[in-house]
């Protein structure tokens, strides 16, 4: 986690100022950059890095209390010798086990965590699209994208990765059932943790390492990012034209419909392969144009708005 850390940073930092579009819904929204993307993933698993420590301190205890938890037959002082030459600490107060809502938020920090993994995993496989290709996994020469077609470079890391965390987020559920046991203890937990506590952090650990190595090796294609920003014709700057007709003195519902007639427009251009501007449409607009005038709207139409904060942001995430 330290690992990946370190390289989300740098992306981060690398890409601080490369304008792409935001998607909500999957549709074209406001500008955003890339390097945001990675911040978001760094903030993320900063979190990720303080539950699996506070996690691993909660699993850190120690149970020699005899079969119910009295000490009928062995001295609390022998619990407490042997947790501290194994580094743990003593168990409060114990059945004949350790209670096992330990493990379980051991393993649910697991599952948050590949949760996490999978989000930034599938984030890479939209940007890869044929249709968006903003990012790409690293293909090495010789690989094979697919068996039956040549021309194939599919994101496979990033769907295997996928794959892994929805294995590890089913196994964490099992973690949570063995809280359940019968009075001071049944073994209806024992069977199950001896195969979910391996594989469980196994795949972690897999999963892990492969992100890295994938974040590391990623490919970032600017100009692909610049093309997909400009499809639209200028439609991210809607909301900021809708806010320049309320301070002259609109409600914001009509506003919203003034700026929507002319939003429309351009999309009917733009499946018609007319591919007319955004502001070409509002300089039409005779409502608009009655509150705004030519320079007032073209003024609107600058991306450096979309970043102006974003020193504030980096300041936030990498204090």
């Amino acid at each position: 986690l330290e690992e990946i850390l370190i390289i989300l940073e740098n992306m981060a930092k690398k890409y601080k100022k490369l304008l792409c579009i935001g998607r909500s819904h999957g549709i074209h929204a406001e500008p955003i950059t890339m390097g945001l993307k990675f911040a978001y993933a760094y903030a993320e698993f900063s979190r990720h890095l303080n539950r699996i420590k506070n996690a691993k301190e909660e699993i850190s205890f120690c149970k020699i209390s005899g079969p119910v938890g009295t000490y009928s037959s062995v001295s609390p002082e022998v619990e407490k010798y042997v947790a501290k030459k194994l580094k743990l600490k003593p168990e409060v107060i114990s059945t004949q086990i350790i209670p096992r809502d330990r493990h379980a938020n051991f393993f649910s920090a697991m599952a948050l965590l590949a949760s996490s993994v999978e989000r930034l995993s599938v984030e890479i496989r939209h940007l890869q699209r044929t249709e968006v290709l903003e990012v790409e996994e690293y293909f090495s020469k010789g690989q094979k994208g697919s068996s039956a077609m040549p021309h194939k470079r599919n994101p496979i890391l990033s769907e295997n990765l996928t794959g892994l965390a929805r294995y590890i987020r089913n196994t964490c559920n099992s973690g949570i059932e063995n809280i359940v046991l019968w009075h001071e203890r049944d073994i209806s937990h024992s069977s199950v943790e001896r195969i979910i506590g391996p594989d469980i952090t196994i795949s972690m650990h897999f999963s892990l390492v492969r992100l890295k190595n994938l974040i590391k090796k990623l490919i970032i294609y600017p100009k692909n990012a610049e093309k997909n920003l400009n499809y639209l014709q200028g439609l991210h700057f809607s909301q900021h034209v809708m806010l320049k007709l309320i301070d002259k003195g609109e409600t914001r519902e009509n506003a919203y419909k003034i700026v929507q007639e002319s939003a429309m427009k351009t999309w009917d251009s733009i499946r018609g392969n007319k591919k007319k501007s955004f502001q070409s449409y509002l300089l039409l607009n005779k409502k608009l144009t009655s509150r705004m005038n030519k320079k007032e709207i073209k003024k609107i139409f600058d991306n450096k708005i979309f970043i102006k904060n974003i020193n504030h942001i980096f300041k936030s995430v990498f204090k």
